[in-house]
């Protein structure tokens, strides 16, 4: 398939290649992340996905530079997300933020800065396992501003969010100077967002999506959708694998996808999806399957500190 066609444009003119190489994962070396990371360029993977959280940023600076100085790959010919932590999602806390992933990474600028999650939480805290006492005060409209600050400067091409609703991004468009141009959630044929990528649509924003196989094999993740009775009978018609329907139908939905995998031959097998087409009948059975998160984030929910009571007022009742 011709490179254009594994790319969409974002509202800033950029373009996002629609296949990326998640890099959060479960603790695992420097040195095998790197590894993973080196034969994801060999591979052909130009997207790349990071975030503070992760503590993957520097193991994916070191590879790129390495590539760099190899010649397998130009800095523009590498699209690189990372992401405001929730320890920082506030105005004074942007700039020295983006300021430390860059010198982590061994970067000039990020193509994508997303804030991870609409939450503000204390240094320290434990993101699956939070208390009341976990909690600050968010400031969304005044942290959005020094993210579009970031952009003025040159840090990052584009800004967005991740973890949002529908009712959250409307919010953020009142007043943005700039809008987002991603928002990056969890999404795969067991949790589709109808509602908001019909939205996202709308208002021109991107929507990529996290853990699109389910994020199997990480501590919270799940099987169900490889192991999906409907996926597994499509993979068998085509003569493909679960990982690729899931991957292969999340690309045809409009989003990109950022599946993780450590493993060389799963890497290969990914990159394939570009190789062939769903049907029309395949999309009909996979809008059949019934809807869940894997990731409600209850822990992010109380009704004392939190901004967010319920996990109703988080997600906005957005469950689809």
């Amino acid at each position: 398939m011709k490179r254009e066609k594994m790319l969409v444009k974002l509202n800033t003119g950029a373009t996002i290649p629609v296949l990326g190489f998640g890099t959060a994962s479960d603790p695992v070396s420097e040195e095998e992340k790197k590894a993973a990371i080196s034969a994801a360029l060999e591979v052909g993977y130009r997207h790349f996905d990071t975030g503070s959280f992760y503590g993957s940023e520097r193991a994916l600076g070191e590879s790129l530079k390495d590539a760099f100085d190899a010649g397998i790959v130009t800095r523009d010919e590498v699209f690189v997300t990372t992401k405001l932590w929730c320890t920082d999602v506030y105005p004074d806390g942007v700039i020295p933020a983006i300021r430390k992933s860059l010198r982590t990474l061994r970067l000039e600028y990020v193509d994508l800065y997303l804030i991870h999650w609409p939450l503000r939480i204390k240094e320290g805290s434990r993101f699956h396992n939070l208390k009341e006492g976990d909690f600050l005060p968010l400031d969304i409209k005044g942290t959005w501003q020094r993210m579009e600050t970031c952009m003025d400067l040159g840090f990052t091409k584009a800004i967005g969010v991740s973890n949002f609703s529908s009712k959250k991004i409307e919010d953020l468009l009142s007043y943005a100077r700039i809008p987002p141009a991603v928002n990056q959630v969890e999404m795969h044929p067991m949790f589709q967002q109808k509602s908001l990528r019909e939205f996202s649509s709308k208002v021109n924003i991107h929507v990529s999506a996290w853990s699109p196989l389910g994020a199997f094999g990480s501590s919270w993740g799940s099987r169900g959708v490889l192991e999906h009775p409907v996926i597994k009978e499509i993979a068998s018609s085509h003569g493909r694998t679960p990982a690729q329907v899931a991957l292969r139908w999340g690309v045809e939905e409009g989003v990109s996808v950022l599946p993780k995998s450590f493993n060389r031959a799963r890497m290969v097998e990914n990159m394939k999806i570009f190789e062939w087409h769903l049907s029309q009948d395949d999309h009909e059975q996979i809008n059949r399957m019934e809807q869940s998160r894997i990731q409600p984030a209850h822990q992010a929910c109380n009704t004392t500190t939190s901004p967010y009571k319920t996990i109703q007022e988080l997600w906005d009742d957005e469950e689809d």
